[in-house]
């Protein structure tokens, strides 16, 4: 819970948020400052988050305010847990469900023994390709915008980490997996690099971030039950 007293909101707060689903993360942090700002009459206070989600992924969000946002950075280099559902045997352009099927993909030979054994192969430091539908910065513009006027850009690989992958649930053509890996991975490209490993396709069908290193989204906020609470703060 946050301190019950307003000016800590300005001094500093690290609150714990469950983003829902179809907000972006800037809808997230922009109605956490219209309800602090509207309830609380703080006509001016800064607010920043410690990690994107997009717009068809949930779970926690860190949000820092006042002079916590100094410690966006630390946030933003921890790990980060995920609960992905990856749809086999289809693929689209984005890697999710944003753009529509481009391409369909034999399954038969995908079994339960050889997904657990496939993802042991991710384990560790890999080369991933990000998503051209994806925030990442080319030529001083955000990849998505090349993407969603068909111009090609070839993305750059970058480093990343998976120190865990567990196989929660096995149904073709849609598997459940836990996730805990490094900053700045992509769990649609994940999605793909499976596909292919596994002789198929893949996209991520939906994905839940549980946990930012020592933060767990079950301790998080959903909005309603904050904007009470600030109502109640401001009764004090």
């Amino acid at each position: 819970m946050f301190s019950e007293k307003i000016s800590s909101f300005e001094e500093g707060q690290v609150l714990l948020f469950d983003k829902p689903l179809y907000w972006t993360s800037f809808d997230l942090v922009n109605k956490v400052r219209i309800i602090i700002r509207s309830t609380l009459g703080i006509r001016k206070i800064k607010i920043g988050h410690a990690g994107t989600l997009d717009p068809l992924a949930s779970g926690l969000m860190i949000i820092c305010t006042g002079k916590a946002t100094r410690r966006i950075e630390e946030f933003r280099d921890l790990e980060k847990e995920y609960i992905a559902t990856i749809h086999m045997g289809e693929t689209t352009p984005s890697y999710d469900l944003e753009t529509e099927i481009n391409g369909r993909f034999p399954v038969e030979q995908i079994s339960e023994n050889i997904v657990i054994a496939t993802l042991k192969g991710f384990l560790g430091e890999q080369k991933q390709i990000p998503p051209v539908h994806s925030a990442k910065m080319i030529d001083g513009r955000r990849a998505y915008e090349f993407a969603r006027k068909g111009i090609k850009k070839e993305m750059n690989p970058v480093t990343v980490y998976f120190r865990e992958l567990d196989l929660l649930s096995f149904g073709i053509p849609d598997i459940r997996i836990r996730i805990l890996c490094s900053k700045g991975t992509y769990i649609r490209s994940f999605a793909r690099d499976l596909g292919k490993a596994l002789g198929s396709g893949a996209y991520l069908a939906s994905l839940e971030r549980t946990a930012i290193g020592p933060y767990l989204l079950k301790n998080a906020f959903s909005l309603e039950f904050f904007e009470n609470s600030i109502k109640e703060l401001k009764q004090i």
